[in-house]
């Protein structure tokens, strides 16, 4: 017997029961907040490493987005001692906010090795990486790397 709250395929699927319901959306709604902060210090973190700084102006145009919305989005990473800011040196990541980029970078790079790993081509696989990485929960991180290592399948890649 399946466990409640679950169907088989095909099956019209039961309203889930409230708490349940309410933790699976509450647990959406705080990685969508999440994926804007984490996609500023990984991005800030590969231009401090391959560049040396990080403009918001750099920012912009790699997130494509407006200098205004680069602003705002900094400034909420300095707010959450993410990042400060040097009068004409551009944006560094706090300590806090390179541990942050340093997990994000981890959980995309597993993403990417399973989605190679089941056969999806590189470049899809990193841009579905991107959506994935924010959003899947610990215990299924967890559940890849098994999986990938198990099976021989996880690669020593370069970052991309």
């Amino acid at each position: 017997m399946p466990p409640p709250n679950l169907h088989a395929p095909g099956e019209s699927a039961a309203m889930p029961l409230e708490p349940a319901q309410a933790r699976r959306f509450g647990k959406a709604r705080e990685a969508r907040s999440a994926v804007l902060v984490e996609d500023y210090v990984e991005l800030i973190a590969d231009l401090l490493a391959n560049g040396g700084e990080a403009r918001t102006v750099d920012i912009a145009r790699r997130m494509g987005v407006s200098h205004v919305t680069a602003v705002k989005a900094v400034g909420r990473l300095k707010r959450e001692g993410l990042a400060i800011g040097r009068p004409y040196r551009g944006i560094f990541l706090t300590e806090a906010g390179r541990a942050l980029a340093d997990r994000v970078r981890a959980r995309h790079r597993l993403v990417v090795d399973l989605l190679v790993a089941i056969g999806v081509p590189v470049e899809d696989a990193e841009t579905d990486a991107e959506g994935i990485e924010h959003h899947v929960s610990e215990a299924t991180l967890a559940a890849f790397g098994r999986f990938l290592e198990r099976d021989g399948l996880r690669r020593n890649r370069r970052k991309a």
